[in-house]
């Protein structure tokens, strides 16, 4: 590979981490303050959690739809928002320490409920997305 090539492909490569990272600051920066606003009480049913990431689901839905069949985006926008906005939003590491939490607590049916609850409302949550907005997208064509 010549050396011009190898250059733009670094180059390339620092500008995807670069706005991963600061989607990233973002998403996350955006999840703490719905914990913030929304805690959830020691030993207590991690709501909030749930609820980012079932909102995040659904966002991610509407985006790769929009993507996909409305929109040809800068080549940085998918790597920005769908990995760092939203991968910093959503939040599997928080699901797993509530798991844990309640699991430890005491609270064994409760935390399997609640993983297992998370699992539909993910995936309820981007399945509808891509429905209504493809629906959407249909309507507005018609």
């Amino acid at each position: 590979m010549p050396e011009q090539a190898r250059r733009t492909d670094r180059t390339d490569q620092w500008r995807v981490l670069a706005v991963v990272a600061l989607g990233g600051a973002i998403g996350a920066s955006a999840r703490y303050g719905a914990a913030l606003l929304w805690p959830t009480a020691d030993g207590g049913f991690p709501w909030t959690t749930l609820g980012v990431n079932a909102v995040g689901c659904a966002v991610i839905g509407v985006f790769m739809v929009v993507l996909t069949d409305l929109w040809r985006a800068h080549p940085l926008v998918r790597p920005f928002f769908g990995t760092g906005v939203l991968g910093g939003f959503t939040t599997f590491s928080s699901y797993a320490l509530d798991i844990q939490r309640l699991v430890t607590g005491g609270r064994v049916r409760t935390g399997l409920a609640y993983l297992g609850l998370t699992l539909i409302a993910a995936l309820a949550a981007v399945g509808s997305a891509v429905w209504l907005t493809r629906r959407v997208l249909a309507w507005r064509q018609a």
